[in-house]
């Protein structure tokens, strides 16, 4: 029983970690706006969160290793270099800056509207449930 529903709230739960991570990058681009050098870095969600609802070590970086018998398996997040695309600037820059404020700023708001969207998702299904349980 458990497993079914845990299985119906795994796909928004593994979305808004994903849109969360990708959150992260476009507000680190908007805040680099202005340092010379800096690279637009950016998320390919679709392969995240394919690579997320799996659970292959792609999506979430590498895996931690463990040397000893005391530690601890850890689980990586999403923040791993491996995941992370390097934006294609539309038009280049003088000091090497490759941040399009624009298409930032479109990218962050187009994110968080997703973002609430699977927010609002989650807690339907877990309304529903509720409304199931009690009847």
């Amino acid at each position: 029983m458990l497993n079914r529903l845990d299985d119906m709230l795994n796909f928004h739960t593994q979305a808004l970690r994903v849109r969360d991570q990708r959150q992260q990058v476009l507000a680190s681009n908007i805040a680099n706006a202005d340092t010379p050098n800096y690279k637009a870095r950016d998320l390919d969600f679709r392969t995240a969160l394919q690579g997320a609802l799996q659970g292959t070590p792609a999506a979430g970086g590498a895996g931690l290793a463990t040397t000893a018998p005391g530690h601890l398996a850890g689980k990586p997040g999403l923040a791993a270099e491996a995941g992370l695309l390097y934006r294609t600037p539309a038009q280049g820059s003088v000091d090497g800056n490759t941040v399009d404020m624009d298409a930032e700023r479109a990218a962050f708001a187009d994110n968080a509207v997703h973002y609430e969207f699977n927010l609002t998702r989650l807690n339907q299904q877990i309304k529903g449930m509720l409304a199931a349980i009690q009847g």
